[in-house]
């Protein structure tokens, strides 16, 4: 007799069109793991910090969330919120995408900086926002990385920055890529100063960003499965690279190739982030 139990074939082709059909669920209840297909609910996936606890899949924070994670309950205050993207090269429809992004992501540009607290040591932080046109970096996003290392210069505190960025803003053209130089050049004082400065790189950290300010830090930190590198894998394509390893541009790549310091899971981010800040803010301060 077949058996069609809990355990039988029955039941297993039962979870599997449920996970197929999980689209069809009450908005807000479920997600779907884009890596392992497990059908998550929303409060215990809350409560994991976003991370899959089948198959560890670290899904995307928006900034606030991210700060909510790291920081000291109600220490964040954000500062240069005055900023506002322009349009200096006509780009058409530029100013329409960026008001529908204000719109879905209640931010007004995909960087977020401020000063706060993490184990009652004073930082300074910033989180890019990749809800906000994939975290490109235009000249509002240099800019306030830029007053984020100044602030940390002036103030003499750390800074930790929470990397993300599919590349440079194409809307926006050189005056993006001036970015990069730009935020380079602030790092370099922030290292004059003898200040800590630590970047850690989250899913996905590429192009432009990766290639300025996120690979400068003292101490490199990745989240697991992170896609980190320069060109995407269509890019790397089309420029003919052949043979690239499995495990091309993800954290654990960077690791194993000396790029980063370490992966660390976003549960033991906090911890983490303390343990460097707890060294780094003593040795700094006696430089100082």
């Amino acid at each position: 007799m077949a058996n069609t139990g809990w355990f039988g074939r029955k039941s297993k082709n039962a979870r599997k069109i449920a996970r197929q059909t999980v689209d069809a669920l009450p908005d807000g209840l479920w997600t779907k793991c884009p890596k392992c297909n497990e059908i998550l609910f929303n409060k215990e996936l809350e409560k994991n910090l976003r991370v899959c606890g089948k198959c560890n899949y670290h899904f995307k924070l928006s900034a606030y969330d991210r700060l909510v994670f790291t920081v000291d309950d109600g220490s964040f205050e954000e500062f240069a919120t005055e900023l506002r993207t322009a349009n200096p090269l006509n780009f058409p429809k530029y100013e329409a995408k960026l008001a529908e992004y204000r719109e879905k992501s209640g931010l007004d540009e995909s960087m977020v900086v401020g000063r706060a607290k993490l184990a009652e040591i004073p930082i300074v932080i910033g989180v890019a926002e990749f809800g906000f046109l994939g975290a490109s970096m235009g000249s509002v996003y240099g800019e306030k990385v830029t007053r984020a290392m100044e602030t940390a210069v002036a103030e003499k505190k750390p800074l930790i920055m929470f990397c993300s960025s599919g590349g440079a803003r194409m809307h926006e053209g050189i005056l993006s890529l001036m970015q990069m130089a730009k935020t380079s050049a602030a790092v370099a004082r922030m290292n004059q100063a003898g200040l800590p400065y630590i970047c850690v790189l989250t899913d996905p950290t590429t192009a432009g960003v990766h290639a300025s300010f996120a690979s400068l830090g003292d101490v490199i930190i990745a989240e697991p499965g992170a896609l980190i590198g320069f060109a995407g894998a269509r890019v790397a394509t089309q420029a003919g690279l052949i043979n690239r390893p499995p495990n091309f541009q993800t954290s654990e790549f960077q690791l194993e190739h000396g790029m980063i310091d370490m992966i660390v899971p976003r549960r033991e981010m906090k911890s983490t982030l303390t343990k460097l800040l707890q060294f780094g803010y003593r040795e700094a301060a006696n430089v100082i």
